[in-house]
């Protein structure tokens, strides 16, 4: 049975507080501090032991198991099977998370949206002081659609996420983009989100292969009995970058003339590998399917830079430079090819 934690500022509560406002704040502590004794809950609470003990048979009245273990390392702790609502946000924790659900998901505001009908029910549960503002924000913000963005199936993701957890391998079907379809056997090893998709990053079995998979195109997940150990000190962002920046079509050279702790923090993971060559000069390596797309990520970089490698890369940076030297000329001034064409669409 699932778990909702309760939220209680301990601040707020009040010397002259209700019996029922002590009662939620004892079942904040029990819940917060397994173990918790008597005399403890009771300083927490402001009240006597006699008293700290009332409350606790206040939320056993309730339905609510709380188990007492006897001795010097006893105390209270909640039992299993509980099932409370959400209860208690504070303004700005309200509106903070309607705000990220709202950036991360654009159908937040629809109630025949899984998401927008579980944020309802949430504003719905909150006092309405507290959910009045966010509840507007749901309201009236009309985020705009991440078209590059990609949202699995929830119960896919779940199921990828606690296969990870639990080290278990998992047979997946999967479909390309090109839409091929092929099942597979893999050891997940973590699930990352990258500008609005998600990946699966795994190993192959039997074929022992580093691979990263849209969760978005996978049809199916089975999890296995079969278990296996992640890597050690395992960084699924870096490591998903990295694998990101290789195995594309062009391969790509790049000789930056700038040192490398100046260049390192405007590159990014998935542009390739950077490597200092020396003092005053540093090397990117990678791959890409799209030469124009990594033509215009290199024209960030605050530095000269050759393309030692690439002859589509070199085109496709001789064509965006024209079109910025034409921009920089003004009215009259003829458009490359390229230009022209992207100009008519």
């Amino acid at each position: 049975m699932r778990t909702f934690r309760f939220r209680i500022e301990i601040d707020a509560v009040q010397p002259d507080a209700s019996p029922t406002a002590r009662a939620l704040l004892a079942l904040e502590l029990v819940q917060g501090n397994p173990g918790i004794s008597a005399d403890r809950l009771a300083g927490k609470l402001g009240v006597s032991e006699r008293a700290a003990r009332r409350y606790i048979g206040i939320l056993r009245e309730a339905g609510i198991p709380i188990e007492s273990v006897r001795g010097p390392y006893g105390g209270y702790r909640l039992g299993r099977g509980l099932w409370l609502p959400p209860l208690m946000f504070s303004p700005t924790e309200a509106l903070g998370l309607v705000m990220a659900v709202l950036d991360g998901h654009h159908d937040a505001g629809d109630p025949t949206d899984p998401v927008g009908s579980a944020l309802a029910k949430l504003m719905r549960a909150l006092p309405e002081p507290v959910a009045a503002q966010a509840e507007a924000v749901r309201r009236t913000t009309a985020p705009a659609p991440d078209r590059a963005a990609a949202r699995p199936d929830p119960t896919t993701t779940t199921a990828l996420v606690q296969a990870c957890a639990n080290h278990r391998r998992v047979r997946l079907g999967y479909r390309s983009e090109a839409g091929s379809e092929w099942d597979m056997e893999v050891g997940p090893w973590a699930v990352v989100v990258r500008h609005g998709r998600w990946y699966l990053l795994c190993r192959t079995h039997p074929t022992d292969a580093r691979r990263a998979y849209r969760i978005d195109r996978v049809r199916s997940v089975s999890v296995l009995d079969d278990a296996f150990d992640p890597p050690a000190n395992l960084d699924p962002v870096a490591m998903l970058e990295d694998h990101l920046a290789v195995g594309w079509e062009y391969e790509v050279d790049v000789l930056v003339e700038a040192p490398f702790d100046t260049v390192a923090r405007r590159v990014p993971r998935a542009l390739g590998r950077l490597s200092a060559v020396d003092a005053r000069t540093c090397r990117l390596v990678g791959s890409t399917s799209n030469p124009v797309w990594y033509a215009e990520q290199l024209a960030a970089i605050p530095a000269g830079y050759r393309i030692l490698h690439c002859p589509e890369l070199q085109q496709a940076a001789r064509t965006l430079g024209q079109r910025l030297l034409a921009a920089a000329e003004g009215p009259g001034t003829p458009l490359p090819l390229a230009g022209r064409r992207m100009a008519a669409h």
